[in-house]
């Protein structure tokens, strides 16, 4: 997935100050905290009995009031089960909380959208679904995150079909809808659309699968996939039931082969493997070309070769500019469902807020600036409304 740091100099600072991380992670990054006064038996007889019960009696009348007189319309669970946590891989439910942490105040500091972390003590897709069907009722959303492939996707699929709350499975499309946004930006930097391009993805995973879907959806001129075996083309006859459905959907050329002879002529290189890429496949590539290399810490191809040959170059960390950072995208996108109590999250949505996120560069739009930083505070407000919006047209918004 792509990073998630958001202090522009965090790589250099943890590394040269590691005193400081676990001095700030002591005690945990977050708290619970009262909205309403609770400081006599006046308050007491409101907050709690004998006053509450009038309100869980309301609600038991008319279920739809538990919207209105909790908070669970502006409350996500952020769920995981530790089995592919950043960069650090399948470190179990404990070592994932800080993780999880460090999602929910993003939550609350970029959307205002409140979030609970919830690690699971199970790798069972059976278990995972069933536990957060139970856990449900508690939340206006779920936020599905650091959870392995293949698994990730038949997780969020049946969830989804189960429930009529927003699931977002972060590691796919929060990825994705970033990227999506540099894209388009890049594509507009040096006078071309989305349908001029042709796109390489290194990389099958949850975000390749989910990158290669959206551009799809978004008009890409043809894309193609690869994982450790090359091109994920509809010949081969290894492919995972999700792997033969991004075959389907894309590779219109018919590719097969490597990933580094798939780069040839291509205008694209979108890196979500870890791997690495040559210089030599690299400058193979077509003029004007665009590297996106998000693997963390280390990108597939280093910035400065990348620069040799490419009109834009973009990657996962901080301390490069175009960093693709998934917080740019899942705090609107919540806020956007939560505020019209969407019953899910459809590819509209997903598209509006990669164009929300595209546009808030505007004329400033240059080679080292075609994605904002987390920290403009314009992004997760056109998030949060293109979102909404989207939501309304696409008539999952129950508040309309």
């Amino acid at each position: 997935m792509a990073a998630e740091i958001v202090n522009p100099r965090s790589d250099s600072a943890t590394d040269n100050n590691p005193d400081a991380v676990f001095a700030l992670h002591r005690g945990g990054k977050m708290a619970i905290q009262a909205t309403v006064p609770v400081k006599d038996k006046d308050d007491l007889s409101l907050a709690y009995t004998p006053g509450v019960a009038k309100v869980c009696t309301a609600i038991a009348e008319q279920p739809e009031l538990v919207n209105e007189y909790t908070w669970k319309s502006n409350v996500v669970a952020v769920v995981t089960d530790g089995t592919a946590v950043l960069g650090l891989g399948d470190i179990g439910p404990e070592a994932s909380l800080p993780v999880m942490e460090g999602k929910a105040i993003l939550f609350k500091q970029f959307g205002g959208v409140d979030a609970v972390p919830i690690a699971l003590a199970t790798k069972d897709t059976d278990e995972i679904v069933e536990t957060v069907i139970r856990l449900a009722p508690s939340f206006g959303g779920v936020n599905l995150e650091d959870i392995s492939a293949p698994r990730c996707f038949e997780i969020e699929r049946r969830l989804q079909e189960a429930l009529d709350i927003p699931i977002f499975h972060d590691d796919q499309h929060g990825t994705a809808i970033v990227t999506l946004a540099a894209l388009r930006n890049a594509a507009k930097l040096t006078g071309r659309t989305l349908g001029d391009l042709r796109a390489v993805i290194a990389g099958a995973g949850a975000a390749g699968i989910a990158i290669a879907k959206i551009l799809v959806d978004a008009g890409i001129g043809d894309v193609c996939v690869t994982d450790r075996k090359g091109v994920v083309s509809a010949d081969r006859t290894d492919l995972t039931d999700v792997k033969a459905e991004i075959a389907g959907l894309t590779n219109k050329t018919g590719l097969n082969g490597t990933l580094e002879e798939a780069l040839a002529g291509a205008d694209v290189f979108i890196g979500v493997s870890g791997g690495t890429v040559g210089e030599e496949a690299v400058a193979s590539m077509a003029k004007n070309s665009f590297v996106f290399a998000m693997a963390n810490p280390n990108p597939e191809v280093h910035p400065d070769i990348a620069h040799k040959y490419a009109a834009v170059v973009a990657t996962g960390r901080s301390d490069f500019p175009n960093q693709i950072n998934n917080v740019l995208a899942f705090p609107g996108i919540f806020a956007g469902a939560l505020k019209v109590r969407a019953t899910r999250i459809t590819e509209g949505m997903k598209i509006a807020a990669a164009d929300a996120i595209a546009g808030v560069v505007g004329d400033e739009l240059a080679a080292d600036y075609v994605i904002p930083s987390p920290f403009d505070e314009r992004v997760a407000e056109a998030v949060t409304a293109a979102v909404a919006a989207a939501a309304k047209a696409d008539g999952v918004a129950r508040l309309v």
